[in-house]
């Protein structure tokens, strides 16, 4: 049986990647530069999830207004553990925050925040771990953007298929395009303050 909470990943030595669903408006010229430009905001929090299927299931397989186009964010993995490691929960808990107003306040000022979801299956059912999802506030948002970012790259084409294989009744064939996540290593100590230590 999976952990709880998990960081579940499509990586390698150097990179992982995230996914982020948005409207062509913004993926578009994105993915023409190889980095996020404007019509993306520079000046509020965006959400890099390493769950395919999550996004799947929050972007309803690309349907959603404003999130028809699905990116894959290849990330320097030195950037993500950062995040990482800046990381404060969107909730308290008790396991890591004593005190709820010691974790208000540091919610407040986080960089990044941390917020778990159920996983969920190919059809969209919730499982009994959870999913991560790390909020990059405005304050490090160039960072990621300049710093971080490897490659776009546009999988809508393939969520497309995926999505018309299920509705056929074909999972077997959709679960095999879905991309290969494995447990991704947090060292305990680091990952005490996300759940994961």
């Amino acid at each position: 049986m999976a952990a709880a909470y998990e960081i579940r990943a499509d990586y390698d030595q150097q990179t992982i990647v995230v996914y982020q669903a948005y409207a062509p408006a913004i993926a578009e010229p994105a993915l023409a530069q190889q980095r996020f430009v404007p019509p993306f905001s520079f000046r509020r929090m965006t959400w890099i999830k390493p769950s395919f299927l999550w996004l799947m299931h929050r972007s309803n397989w690309g349907q959603k207004s404003g999130q028809q186009r699905i990116l894959a964010v290849r990330l320097l993995r030195a950037g993500w553990d950062r995040a990482l490691s800046l990381g404060v929960l969107t909730h308290p808990e008790p396991a890591v925050s004593a005190e709820p107003a010691a974790w208000q306040e540091n919610f407040r000022q986080a960089q990044v925040h941390i917020q778990w979801d159920p996983e969920r299956s190919l059809r969209g059912a919730g499982l009994n771990h959870y999913s991560i999802q790390v909020g990059i506030s405005r304050h490090l948002i160039r960072e990621f953007v300049d710093e971080w970012i490897v490659e776009l790259r546009d999988l809508t084409s393939e969520v497309a298929k995926m999505r018309r294989l299920l509705a056929s009744g074909n999972a077997k064939a959709a679960q095999r395009l879905l991309p290969r996540e494995k447990v991704y290593p947090v060292e305990p100590a680091a990952g005490k303050h996300l759940l994961l230590g």
